[in-house]
C-alpha cells in the first residue's frame, strides 16, 4: 500500500473554528474548519465537532490511499 499525499504529507488542513460555528455534519458547536489539500475535493472546507472532524480526516486520508503494482515481474527474478 502507498500512501498518496500532497507535498506536505497531510490530507487536512486544520484551523480553528470562528466561535459560534456549527458541526456541518451534527449540528454541536464546532471546534476546527478542515480543509481538503489536493486530491478531487481540493480547497472543500467546513466546520467539525472533534467526533465529526476524526471521521471527515479518515474519509479524505482513505481516498488518498491507492494500490499501487509491484514492479518486479517473473522475468527479472533470477
Amino acid at each position: 500500500m502507498l500512501n498518496v499525499a500532497n507535498e506536505f504529507r497531510q490530507p487536512v488542513s486544520i484551523d480553528f473554528a470562528p466561535a459560534g460555528s456549527v458541526c456541518e455534519w451534527c449540528g454541536k458547536p464546532a471546534v476546527q474548519e478542515l480543509t481538503v489539500l489536493g486530491g478531487a475535493g481540493h480547497n472543500d472546507s467546513g466546520y467539525f465537532c472533534s467526533v465529526c472532524g476524526k471521521e471527515f480526516i479518515r474519509a479524505v486520508a482513505s481516498g488518498l490511499r491507492r494500490e499501487v503494482p509491484s514492479a518486479t515481474s517473473d522475468s527479472e527474478v533470477p
